[in-house]
């Protein structure tokens, strides 16, 4: 295992929580549920849906997914682009947007 790995698992390691990781796939279910019922109103709850905001509101889903039912990936790369640090900043701005 590369040093660059070591360091992103380091980086990650105060997040393998298993409450944490529940509470995150639930934030996201809720997230899929909420939008994909009514996504007008959805988006009419935030403030509507920006390009930027729309993509990164798919990637924090998938993101929160990935790290809520457990898959660590072996590449640093692709435990950056997955990192939940990222995807739980994004689904609590959502649905701090939402809620608000």
């Amino acid at each position: 295992m590369s040093e660059l790995n070591q360091r992103v698992e380091q980086l990650h390691a105060p997040l393998d929580k298993t409450l944490l990781r529940a509470a995150v796939i639930i934030m996201a279910f809720v997230q899929v549920i909420l939008f994909m019922w009514e996504p007008q109103t959805f988006a009419d709850n935030i403030g509507s849906f920006s390009p930027m905001l729309g993509i990164l509101f798919v990637w924090a889903i998938c993101a929160s997914m990935v790290y809520g039912v457990g898959f660590k990936p072996i590449f640093w790369l692709w435990q950056i682009i997955f990192s939940p640090y990222l995807s739980i900043a994004v689904l609590g701005y959502v649905s701090f947007l939402y809620w608000l």
